[in-house]
C-alpha cells in the first residue's frame, strides 16, 4: 500500500483566495482571559495585528542592536 501525500494549502494561496493569515493569538484563550466582558469577532483580528506590529517592532530593535534574539527588553 503507497502512503497518501497530504495536500498542503500554502498562506500564499490562502491570501489569494482572500483568507486572512493564520492568526498568532488563540481565541481560547483570549476568551479566557476577559473576565467580564465578551469577546466581538472582529476584536480577535484587531488584537492579532497589535500583536505582530509589536513582533515586527521588536525584531527591528533587536536586528538594530546586532542580535538574533528577541529579548523582553525589545518589546
Amino acid at each position: 500500500m503507497a502512503a497518501r501525500k497530504k495536500k498542503k494549502a500554502g498562506k500564499k494561496k490562502a491570501a489569494r483566495r482572500g483568507k486572512p493569515a493564520e492568526l498568532i493569538i488563540s481565541k481560547t484563550r483570549t476568551k479566557k482571559a476577559t473576565k467580564k466582558c465578551n469577546v466581538g469577532a472582529e476584536f480577535y483580528g484587531a488584537l492579532d495585528a497589535v500583536v505582530r506590529d509589536l513582533i515586527k517592532g521588536a525584531e527591528a530593535r533587536a536586528i538594530g542592536n546586532k542580535r538574533k534574539t528577541l529579548k523582553a527588553v525589545d518589546l
